[in-house]
């Protein structure tokens, strides 16, 4: 292999299984082999309107003629503007911070709300809480409010104390809480694990704790609508976008908060000290700006949320039928998010996990690449799917699942 690092991958391991994508188009990736496969959990939940959509490449590219870069650090332009309108329009909050990735999004989000209570002088609200097997991203803050041990146990030592929803429950006292982040519905990492309103019901017993709702896997139509977080009662301060903003095609993520929040770090004068400290060198990027806001035009003007409302449904009568054999767990769905845990046939044994990638591998061989959870394998498609791609997908695991031993 190249002198490429791959994220998440035993690179020891990583020439058994070579993937090497050289072109893409709608639900389709095309590897170095010319070997077609669905692109099963597009593209890491990114890819949504297919890959390559006309209507993105020709905003990227008319932007990039005009505006290829300029700091936000004080200045603005046009596309950022635009965008963050449109955000703030969707999520019902007031002002937006750019970043350029979802663990970026969710740091700037620990950052606003402790700076928000040292501005109101209440400075010793630094407690952040979150959801157990809670999953927001692989920088030291975001894990810090994380809770999946096999990513986080390596930095423990370096991340900041936090609390879980559990505990946080079982106070009398909030003074010392600065926030509560979770993921709304669907905690993705943690294996398509469903969290129900009544989930999140402690979060409603105190009023002064923000509430920071981390939509970066859940957000732009994956579980039905076009945020997660209003169907379980969720009423945030901060919202976290990032993933499918751009509807794949470039890096960019949000912090959208309300005005209260925003309203806490203004001042006359800079001498005051009270502005954001923090920020990206290429926070609202206007090319990717300018796909995001191409990917919202697709989605006001081509029916996609119904669309995939309507794939929501074959998909869940194809996990009901899944579910029933005898080397499936358990299936856990939300619109097109599906975790399906394996368990290997039983005069085999053997590491769960393991099966699981080797369920993954045939798949690919099969026309369709996932990369599994842990013994979770993972399907979440292109809301541009069809309804025969998802049915293919769940016949060719059956047939798998049947296959490997």
């Amino acid at each position: 292999m190249s002198a490429l690092w791959l994220p998440f991958t035993q690179m020891g391991d990583a020439a058994r299984r070579p993937r090497a994508f050289v072109e893409a188009r709608g639900t389709m990736l095309i590897d170095a082999s010319g070997h077609r496969v669905f692109d099963a959990v597009s593209s890491i939940w990114t890819c949504i309107h297919g890959h390559g959509h006309p209507r993105i490449v020709e905003a990227i590219a008319r932007q990039a003629a005009t505006l290829d870069h300029a700091t936000l650090l004080g200045a603005t332009n046009p596309p950022a503007e635009a965008l963050a309108e449109r955000l703030c329009d969707l999520v019902g909050l007031d002002r937006v911070v750019f970043a350029s990735d979802g663990a970026s999004a969710v740091e700037a989000a620990i950052k606003i709300a402790l700076q928000y209570w040292y501005n109101r002088g209440e400075s010793t609200r630094r407690t952040i809480v979150h959801l157990a097997q809670s999953y927001h991203g692989d920088t030291i803050g975001a894990m810090s409010v994380s809770d999946v041990g096999l990513f986080k146990e390596p930095f423990r030592d370096v991340c900041f104390a936090s609390e879980t929803l559990d505990a946080y429950a079982a106070r009398t006292s909030y003074d010392d809480v600065a926030a509560v982040i979770v993921e709304p519905l669907v905690q993705a990492t943690a294996g398509f694990r469903i969290v129900d309103a009544a989930g999140y019901a402690a979060i409603h017993r105190a009023t002064e704790p923000l509430v920071i709702v981390d939509e970066i896997a859940t957000g732009f139509g994956r579980t039905g609508a076009m945020f997660a977080h209003p169907g379980v009662g969720l009423k945030p301060d901060i919202v976290c976008v990032g993933k499918g903003i751009t509807g794949g095609a470039l890096a960019l993520s949000a912090t959208i908060s309300s005005q209260r929040v925003y309203d806490a770090f203004l001042a006359p004068r800079t001498a005051d000290r009270r502005q954001l400290y923090h920020g990206h060198s290429y926070a609202g990027n206007p090319i990717a700006c300018a796909a995001a806001l191409a990917s919202l035009d697709i989605f006001a003007s081509d029916g996609v949320l119904e669309h995939a409302g309507a794939l929501a449904g074959t998909l869940a009568t194809h996990a009901a039928h899944i579910a029933s054999h005898s080397r499936v767990d358990s299936v856990r769905h939300a619109g097109l998010m599906c975790g399906i845990d394996v368990v290997p046939p039983s005069a085999t044994g053997g590491d769960a996990a393991t099966y699981a990638w080797r369920v993954a591998d045939r798949l690919y061989e099969r026309g369709f690449f996932t990369r599994p959870i842990g013994n979770v394998v993972q399907f979440v498609p292109p809301l541009s799917s069809t309804h025969d791609e998802i049915a293919r997908f769940f016949s060719t695991l059956e047939a798998s699942l049947d296959d490997v031993s």
